[in-house]
């Protein structure tokens, strides 16, 4: 059975994007992007709302990612070959390597793929894994040290949730911190 996870960069006031929209500031250093790297080694598949799908997408199968860096090359390669699950309401159709489900069906399709699957399921974005929250298994914060003042909350404001510290991890050269909670049910 799959652990689905929630793993997206947070602001130190609790945001996973800036009042514009913008995920500019969580762009990481080279240690946490290794960390990513693996964790996303072993990641079954990426469930994400449309909005990040359409900013991941773009970026990595970018054909200049996978000639960057070492890192980020690595990550292309990663991302590329981990089965994609968008989740909405207004696309049409998406691109080679993903699959697209109605967010309507959102809790029974991700109930059949915990069942049906080994590993970990991770989603990204917020409105996504706010009509999750109670198939949410694990919370993966990365805590960055900025404050924004506003924008999209990590957390569905007004939601109570019991979490129990699993692991932790502080990236000396940017003081960032990860924070693996699982769900005390």
């Amino acid at each position: 059975m799959a652990i689905l996870t929630y793993n997206m960069h947070v602001s130190l006031d609790g945001f996973i994007e800036d009042s514009a929209g913008s995920l500019d500031f969580s762009m990481p250093d080279e240690e946490s992007h290794r960390f990513s790297n693996r964790q996303t080694e072993s990641t079954a598949a990426f469930l994400f709302g449309r909005r990040l799908y359409e900013a991941m997408e773009d970026y990595w199968t970018d054909p200049a990612r996978a000639d960057g860096d070492d890192v980020e090359a690595e990550f292309a390669r990663l991302y590329v070959d981990t089965p994609r699950i968008i989740f909405s309401d207004t696309l049409d159709s998406v691109a080679d390597g993903c699959r697209l489900v109605r967010s309507v069906d959102a809790v029974a399709e991700v109930q059949r793929l915990k069942r049906e699957t080994a590993g970990t399921l991770a989603v990204g974005g917020a409105a996504l894994a706010e009509s999750l929250v109670d198939e949410i298994d694990q919370y993966e914060v990365i805590l960055l040290p900025t404050i924004l003042g506003g924008g999209k909350p990590y957390f569905p404001v007004g939601q109570h949730l019991d979490l129990v510290l699993d692991e932790h991890r502080v990236f000396a050269a940017s003081g960032w911190v990860y924070l693996r909670y699982s769900v005390s049910r």
